[in-house]
């Protein structure tokens, strides 16, 4: 199973004092060197943590593979196509969430629809392989395979809320992972997962990608970067 981290709250403790530390791009070259297969990292269109300018030194700097979270917002398109990452997640965002609260709405909205499909298109045609970030729902499962994507990443965060009595909603996690599949899709997953709820989901033999963040950090706060990768990189693989 592919393990990204996510950097956005190493930028996160950064932007709290608005100075040049901790640096997100030095935690993501830890995190390779401790065993993440790749990176993520959220552009949000507030800017409240990761800037462009991490963005631009990520891509120029991460040997493994980048993952770059987005919105629809034309400037962000438009940087993706500048830097070219290996994947694009398109995920929705409200300007008053925290953080982000659930998949991509497919089929509420039909201009929304629209717009998404066009960025979708955008981002494959320049050879950016495009995943969209959805709640484990049968019929925006359908959807996201209509669109042509390759991927999808599955919200996880229903299960991390319901931990430990989340029996349902793994198995919600785990059906949707069957249809995702069988649709052709690529099953990716990751919101709210921690080094006390990860080994379930990661046991889903479908889910071939995990991107976790939050926990990392905050685990890295107290052990550092890499030995906070290593103890997640371990949980995955034995889960395996």
């Amino acid at each position: 199973m592919r393990f990204y981290v996510n950097v956005d709250h190493v930028a996160t403790v950064r932007q709290a004092r608005r100075t040049d530390e901790p640096d997100p791009v030095a935690a993501a070259l830890v995190a390779e060197q401790a065993g993440a297969d790749g990176i993520t990292v959220h552009l949000r269109e507030d800017r409240r943590h990761v800037q462009d300018d991490d963005v631009r030194r990520l891509a120029a700097s991460v040997a493994t593979l980048l993952n770059f979270e987005l919105a629809t917002a034309p400037d962000i398109v438009r940087l993706a196509l500048e830097l070219r990452p290996f994947q694009a997640t398109l995920v929705p965002e409200r300007r008053e969430e925290i953080t982000t609260e659930g998949g991509i709405a497919l089929g509420a909205n039909v201009a929304y629809d629209q717009r998404l499909h066009e960025v979708a298109e955008t981002l494959m045609t320049a050879g950016i392989r495009t995943s969209l970030f959805i709640d484990p729902d049968p019929d925006v499962i359908d959807r996201a395979a209509a669109l042509g994507v390759p991927a999808v990443e599955l919200h996880t965060g229903a299960y991390a809320h319901a931990w430990p009595s989340a029996d349902a909603e793994l198995e919600r996690l785990d059906v949707a992972a069957r249809r995702a599949a069988g649709a052709g899709l690529a099953v990716h997953a990751g919101h709210g997962l921690t080094y006390r709820n990860v080994q379930p989901v990661a046991a889903i033999s479908l889910i071939e990608e995990l991107n976790i963040g939050h926990s990392i950090v905050s685990r890295a706060v107290t052990t550092g970067m890499d030995e906070a990768v290593r103890a997640m990189r371990r949980l995955i693989d034995e889960s395996r």
